[in-house]
């Protein structure tokens, strides 16, 4: 598992694994039922601290990517990617109501809000 962080990208460390993680599992590199490095093995190869990667599988276990038996380690669930699919969608919906209410806050107009997000999301693409 190739999992690379970076200490620039003001995003936390557990969130980079998350990510990262989620994404080999929805593309198919990491199929259902392939065992994940141990908790305290990933922390080592990435060196960080295994507090940090403890979050990030308890997290990918909350979004049922990954299911952890005691005693035997992590595996990628077998959830189908549909499920996995909708559960990524209520994220994202989730975020989009905090840059709504935050927006709002702001007293952005839905125009203003739209184009904001259209420009984001074309540089994103490049």
């Amino acid at each position: 598992m190739n999992i690379l962080i970076s200490s620039t990208s003001g995003e936390p460390i557990y969130a980079q694994i998350v990510g990262q993680v989620r994404q080999m599992i929805l593309q198919g590199e990491l199929q259902s039922g392939t065992p994940l490095p141990s908790i305290r093995l990933l922390a080592k190869e990435l060196q960080i601290s295994v507090i940090t990667t403890k979050r990030a599988y308890e997290e990918l276990e909350r979004e049922g990517l990954i299911n952890s038996i005691v005693g035997k380690g992590s595996f990628v669930s077998g959830a189908d990617q549909e499920f996995i699919r909708e559960q990524r969608l209520r994220i994202v919906e989730n975020k989009l109501k905090e840059i709504i209410e935050e927006s709002t806050q702001l007293g952005l107009t839905f125009d203003e809000l739209t184009e904001m997000l259209k420009l984001l999301y074309e540089e994103e693409k490049e």
